[in-house]
């Protein structure tokens, strides 16, 4: 009898990146642009006109409490329209193993629909990633205040959580930074990240991740580190490990983590002696007996490709901070003004000038939330 052998490979991790409100709309539209393998992106908002602009696929919410024309700044709404919507979600996450919900904090959809979306992911036991920015210091103080009560909130039903300053722009490069670059270096950060993980759990790779591996690290895990180094020439694999722990863009280092990614693209000469520098400075930074987990991808396809890229994805830092100084929530998080919760929020919104409301309404404009 002759037997066949199937060598296709099939993929058995169902990935889905979920991008809320126009903030997060914006990040999917630039991954589906960067372009990923093996991945399900997903633009849910509640308004149906931004909805329109999208390059993935689609899930309109709330329909009943907005009319399709956004939550207007507000997170209750977005937290209804969630909550309107909650049987189409569950839907959407069907038979899905690891989700990452991304969103613009500080708005009406992002910050209140967000947290309602990744407690419907958790209760299915899926391994469930926030990855969201926090306002510039020009939006004000009521838009950092939503946003930091909405980040509180969504860290409660995720499993672990990266958060971007936008405020840390300016610290990426000395060159000018123009606006419309600044939110594509922040939506880089998501893209590299998520590819970082679905290339080496989706496809072959010289040292592969198994679904497994990242669970270990990221499950019930709290506030993440992601951050992203490339370098060229002499000394890469030290310069691109040292950008990637050390991200100026990041409010985060890794220092005295329990668990750790590190993912490495590099051409196919990469020296054994660099991958060993690159592991080892990682390995002097977080805790003594840190569950580190590595995964390593040859360019093989593309000699001329001299860049490695090293992705590092840490947790476990307990009740320790791992937040560098320079957090721009501490401009308007004071003890005379607490950071309260989005019901408290919304409800104490005051009447603001027309010249200020005409600001708000172009801050809203450039984030995608109007």
């Amino acid at each position: 009898m002759q037997f066949e052998v199937d060598n296709t490979y099939k993929d058995v991790t169902n990935i889905k990146v979920i991008g809320v409100g126009g903030g997060g709309g914006n990040a999917i539209n630039r991954m589906v642009e960067q372009g990923i393998d093996g991945v399900q992106l997903i633009a849910v908002n509640t308004d149906k006109q931004a909805l329109c602009f999208s390059k993935a696929d689609t899930l309109q919410i709330g329909e009943k409490v907005t009319a399709g024309r956004g939550a207007g700044a507000n997170p209750e709404i977005g937290k209804m329209a969630a909550e309107e919507s909650r049987d189409q979600i569950e839907e959407l996450l069907q038979d899905t193993q690891m989700v990452f919900i991304t969103a613009g904090m500080g708005g009406g959809t992002g910050t209140g629909a967000a947290p309602i979306i990744a407690d419907i992911a958790h209760s299915k036991d899926i391994l469930t990633v926030g990855i969201v920015t926090k306002p510039f210091a020009f939006e004000g103080r009521h838009r950092m205040q939503q946003a930091e009560a909405g980040i509180a909130e969504l860290a409660g039903h995720v499993d672990s959580l990266v958060i971007i300053p936008n405020e840390r722009l300016k610290n990426v490069s000395t060159e000018k930074i123009t606006l419309a670059n600044g939110f594509k270096i922040a939506n880089d950060v998501l893209v590299d990240g998520v590819r970082s993980i679905s290339d080496l759990i989706v496809n072959s790779a010289l040292i592969n991740l198994d679904f497994a591996d990242v669970t270990a690290v990221m499950k019930n895990a709290g506030h993440a580190h992601m951050g992203i180094g490339r370098a060229k020439g002499k000394d890469r694999g030290e310069q691109a490990v040292k950008a990637a722990i050390t991200s100026p863009l990041l409010e985060s280092t890794i220092d005295g983590a329990t668990g750790v990614i590190i993912c490495i693209k590099a051409p196919a000469d990469v020296g054994l002696e660099e991958i060993d520098t690159a592991a080892g400075i990682v390995r002097a930074a977080a805790a003594e007996n840190a569950n580190i987990i590595f995964g390593v991808d040859l360019k093989e396809d593309d000699p001329d490709d001299e860049e490695m890229v090293v992705t590092v994805i840490a947790t476990g830092f307990g009740d320790r901070q791992n937040i560098v100084s320079g957090d721009i929530s501490s401009f308007f998080a004071s003890d005379e003004s607490p950071i309260m919760p989005m019901d408290d929020i919304s409800s104490t919104s005051t009447p603001v000038d027309e010249p200020n409301k005409n600001f708000s309404d172009f801050i809203d404009i450039i984030n995608g939330n109007r």
